[in-house]
């Protein structure tokens, strides 16, 4: 590797993912890349990332989505749906790390909808359907259903029950993976011990994370 090129991975942004990603294909590397670029130009026009957070784009939007790929490594073919995906998160980047499992991104308001499928359509993700709705109107089976921060889990739960497959393909059972933040004791409470809390920051070391976690539900 050249200077440049040693200097840019540096340099950029992007470096944070590498740190933790580092077997990543040239392919889903220039996707990432790209992810930048783009969302910092959707976003002077419709705003799906908060203005202070657009710099952190990497550690907070990207990294944190992935973050879900430390507690599953979706098998080709996997359904996941991402609810209340916003502009892409976390579908957009789990879609490139798992170019083999099949994303549905769906979102209830058009404009953040809008961003996320054109985002996908440049970087040339083969592998995500984007929808226009809201999960109420959501009919289809998926092994597991993703989300961020979109809605208490009792309440997200009740109504992705109907849309958690039977049939089974990864090493943990289909259900629900939400990624959130803070005091959770009583939101999981109902759930009992069939909900699992996971550390994000057991993964990755940075300061953002120390509060974050990842809630998985099988259904």
């Amino acid at each position: 590797m050249g200077i440049c090129a040693r200097n840019f991975l540096l340099l950029h942004p992007m470096e944070i993912i590498l740190k933790y990603f580092p077997q990543l294909t040239e392919e889903q590397q220039r996707q990432l890349a790209a992810l930048h670029g783009l969302y910092t130009d959707w976003n002077s026009k419709i705003n799906v990332i908060s203005r202070k957070d657009i710099g952190h784009l990497y550690e907070h939007h990207v990294l944190h989505s992935l973050a879900i790929a430390q507690l599953v490594q979706f098998t080709p073919g996997t359904q996941v749906l991402d609810v209340g995906t916003g502009g892409g998160f976390p579908g957009i980047p789990l879609a490139i790390l798992f170019p083999e499992a099949r994303f549905t991104l769906i979102d209830s308001i058009g404009k953040k909808i809008k961003v996320a499928t054109e985002v996908a359509g440049a970087i040339g993700l083969r592998n995500v359907t984007l929808k226009h709705l809201r999960v109420e109107e959501e009919k289809g089976k998926y092994h597991f259903v993703v989300s961020r921060a979109v809605m208490p889990l009792d309440e997200l739960v009740r109504l992705v029950r109907k849309n958690i497959a039977t049939r089974q393909q990864n090493a943990l059972p289909n259900g629900l993976i939400c990624l959130k933040g803070g005091e959770l004791q009583r939101e999981i409470a109902p759930f009992g011990k069939s909900a699992e809390l996971t550390d994000i920051s057991d993964f990755f070391q940075e300061e953002y994370f120390k509060t974050k976690k990842i809630v998985y539900l099988p259904m």
